[in-house]
């Protein structure tokens, strides 16, 4: 299968990570709007009534600053989910939320954990383990950037800031890696040359026929089975001239 049928740009590309992006804006926009306050519907550890906030956490920010802080890494990532994963796509999010969600309900603080964060840190940790498992180049590629962008990131799934979710971040990204090595992925076979097979030969290779064992050009003298031929034909005039 050829690369092209896996790395293509599709409409998910653009819509996922504007309905992302315009999902979380538009609870914040109704709280602002109403004086509604969500952050009841967060995820609270170890409390049935804090299940809720598994699915509802993602979309509920405490402030502008917060919501901005997530906005632009939700959408790159996520865009960079959908075109080079796009048929895993769905499952890493849903997946990813659940997992995640379930995960900071277990090892969290007893408080309120609000914030896309959490599906932020599934999105880079599986973008980054699955391109080095995959090792293919594009892939790892990707891990690199993923890596080179965000990898100050890392610092926040340990207890660094008083008032940061770390165990959503550490869930996440504890959720991304065990994602990475469950979820199977095709990946384009990358093309191999002639040189680069296993069952290689050197003496069957027509090329290297045409050099000796120190490495000289040999230089033949046979002439090429269809080489062509250009014959010339010449009438002569009524006058016997040609």
């Amino acid at each position: 299968m050829q690369a092209n049928e896996h790395f293509k740009f599709s409409n998910g590309v653009v819509l996922a990570p504007l309905l992302a992006v315009l999902a979380i804006w538009t609870v914040f926009w109704v709280e602002v709007k109403f004086g509604i306050n969500f952050n009841d519907y967060g995820i609270y550890p170890r409390r049935i009534s804090g299940l809720k906030g598994v699915l509802l956490s993602p979309f509920i920010h405490g402030s502008v600053e917060h919501l901005y802080n997530n906005t632009i890494p939700l959408a790159v990532l996520t865009a960079f989910l959908f075109y080079f994963y796009q048929k895993a796509a769905l499952r890493v999010f849903v997946y990813g939320i659940l997992i995640s969600g379930l995960l900071t309900w277990i090892i969290a603080r007893p408080s309120y954990h609000i914030g896309a964060s959490g599906v932020i840190y599934v999105l880079a940790s599986f973008i980054f383990f699955k391109g080095v498992f995959a090792k293919h180049y594009r892939l790892v590629a990707l891990s690199l950037v993923v890596v080179f962008i965000y990898g100050s990131m890392l610092w926040y799934i340990f207890p660094v800031r008083e008032n940061i979710s770390w165990e959503g971040h550490l869930a996440g990204f504890i959720t991304g890696f065990v994602l990475a090595l469950t979820l199977i992925v095709k990946v384009p076979v990358e093309k191999k040359f002639e040189w680069e097979r296993e069952d290689y030969n050197e003496e069957d290779d027509p090329f290297l026929k045409h050099f000796d064992e120190d490495g000289n050009f040999i230089e033949t003298t046979e002439e090429p089975h269809n080489q062509i031929q250009i014959k010339y034909h010449y009438k002569k005039d009524n006058e016997g001239n040609i």
